[in-house]
């Protein structure tokens, strides 16, 4: 259905009440494209004091928050050190041995461990009990504990929405303060957003019965974030 005239409409008589030119001036224009271009940042928050540049301080302030909204959090050295750690975390809760994982994490070193891995795409598996995906994350944000997913054909969302656990590998260098910052970083990187940006802060809940809190609701139970820190 075409809205134009209708839009059209409101807009005049918005004009009109503002006593307004009855077309956009180009300098209304050229207005509107700075500010896009430059937008304001409103006051933030204190992150207890830290460094904002130091990438050790915001990867251990990123830490504690993720940790307060129930994600487990474990540091690696290196990418290499992170097949170790998946089949540590998988046995540590008991969980199967196998994992759907994208397909840039299908050349880590997974031939040390007994650890079963597909990285065919994640359409072909749907939400089952106890299924593992692992997925990395366009950038961390130290401000909420939040992951920030960007979706496209290699990094499917759906590796981390639709399995009940979601491992996560996230550079300490990819953690920003804030998620101003982390949408600036998508601006600067990425040009424009992707089709999906999705922040991943712990696991799917939601307290809509009664005000019991329940995990695994909308998505994992369980979040892990293995952090890297070369």
């Amino acid at each position: 259905m075409d809205t134009s005239k209708a839009r059209s409409a409101i807009l005049q008589r918005i004009r009109n009440a503002q006593q307004r030119e009855a077309l956009e001036k180009n300098a209304e224009i050229a207005q509107a494209h700075a500010y896009l271009a430059q937008p304001q940042i409103g006051p933030l928050p204190s992150l207890g004091g830290i460094d904002l540049l130091d990438k050790a301080q915001l990867g251990e302030y990123f830490c504690q928050q993720a940790e307060k909204m129930s994600d487990s959090v474990a540091r690696v050295a290196s990418l290499d050190d992170v097949p170790c750690e998946v089949a540590r975390y998988l046995q540590a809760n008991a969980l199967p041995n196998e994992l759907h994982v994208w397909p840039q994490w299908s050349d880590l070193p997974w031939s040390s461990t007994q650890l079963l891995v597909h990285s065919a795409p994640a359409s072909v598996f749907t939400r089952m009990q106890q299924a593992v995906g692992l997925t990395g994350a366009f950038c961390g944000v130290a401000e909420t504990g939040s992951l920030l997913l960007l979706s496209s054909a290699s990094t499917p969302v759906s590796t981390a929405m639709l399995p009940e656990t979601h491992i996560a590998i996230l550079r300490r260098s990819r953690i920003v303060a804030y998620m101003e910052q982390a949408m600036a970083l998508v601006q600067a990187e990425q040009g424009v957003l992707p089709r999906t940006a999705t922040f991943i802060s712990g696991p799917s809940r939601t307290g809509d019965i009664e005000q019991t809190i329940v995990l695994g609701a909308h998505g994992p139970y369980r979040v892990h974030v293995i952090l890297v820190l070369d």
